[in-house]
């Protein structure tokens, strides 16, 4: 199946009501794992690159070009997005490479020098037909807006849109990065008057700490786009440690590292099915 853009993926949910899951892939196993995890149960999905990960692997292209040929080989509709991406260079040199998307993050800047740098960003993106996520204030768990009672104001969220041509807006309702537990709370009124202030979709990031009831509750509130990592991560090394602890001589890695792929796939289908009910 031809790559599919995130664009289309998202459309459609808003659409429908219903949400998308974008899944962080850490290295070839996270990708493989997320997409067989959206074929076991027919989702579309969406394929993350962080920067953080692309200082881990060194480089954007070798994990971005083994995510583009895994997506093209499946057989359900896959896009592949660069996610809080703070360098423009590593925007263009990923609009080089083939993603159909970028998260642009400059929320830690004021707000007038987040809404020039984002909107260069985006005109630039949107020349080579490429979507663009912004973010309204620092994302929690890395110093920002999702720490305790910080939160996006829709009013504020109206004029950002406006005045950069974002595709998608992350806003700040409650969830944080890096949770490992799953007791976040929303506000989903505030999500609802934020899906009645924009035109654009709204996208939940730190949903690891967000439970299946609220994950639900956050798209019938009005979020499309949720982000997922850590808690994909902890199935992961959970899998593993089981497995090196039940085989306390294994020395291949393959020999644990398919537990955990075929852990995390399962993870991927059941918060799927949360997102998108049949």
């Amino acid at each position: 199946m031809p790559l599919t853009p995130t664009d289309e993926i998202v459309r459609r949910a808003r659409a429908a009501g219903t949400g998308v899951g974008a899944f962080n892939v850490l290295q070839l196993e996270h990708a493989q794992a997320i997409v067989a995890g959206a074929a076991d149960v027919d989702r579309p999905v969406v394929l993350q690159i962080s920067e953080n990960t692309v200082r881990y692997h060194g480089a954007l292209e070798p994990v971005a070009l083994a995510s583009l040929a895994i997506a093209r080989s499946a057989k359900i509709p896959v896009a592949v997005h660069l996610d809080h991406a703070e360098n423009p260079g590593l925007v263009r040199e990923a609009v080089g490479l083939g993603l159909g998307s970028v998260m642009f993050d400059a929320s830690k800047l004021p707000y007038a020098e987040n809404v020039a740098a984002t909107r260069e960003v985006v005109e630039d993106c949107h020349r080579h037909g490429v979507w663009v996520e912004g973010e309204l204030g620092e994302v929690g768990g890395k110093g920002g807006a999702h720490a305790p009672g910080v939160r996006t104001d829709p009013d504020e969220a109206r004029a950002f849109v406006a005045a950069t041509g974002v595709d998608a807006l992350a806003v700040a309702v409650g969830s944080s990065h890096q949770m490992v537990t799953r007791d976040a709370v929303l506000d989903l009124d505030l999500i609802a008057r934020l899906r009645a202030a924009v035109d654009v979709p709204l996208v939940l990031h730190g949903s690891s700490g967000v439970s299946d009831p609220g994950l639900a509750a956050a798209i019938a509130a009005g979020m499309t786009k949720v982000n997922v990592s850590t808690h994909l991560n902890k199935a992961f090394t959970r899998a593993v440690r089981t497995h090196l602890a039940d085989h306390p001589t294994a020395v291949d890695p393959r020999q644990y590292l398919a537990p955990a792929r075929a852990a995390v796939a399962e993870e991927v289908a059941h918060l799927l099915t949360v997102l998108a009910p049949a």
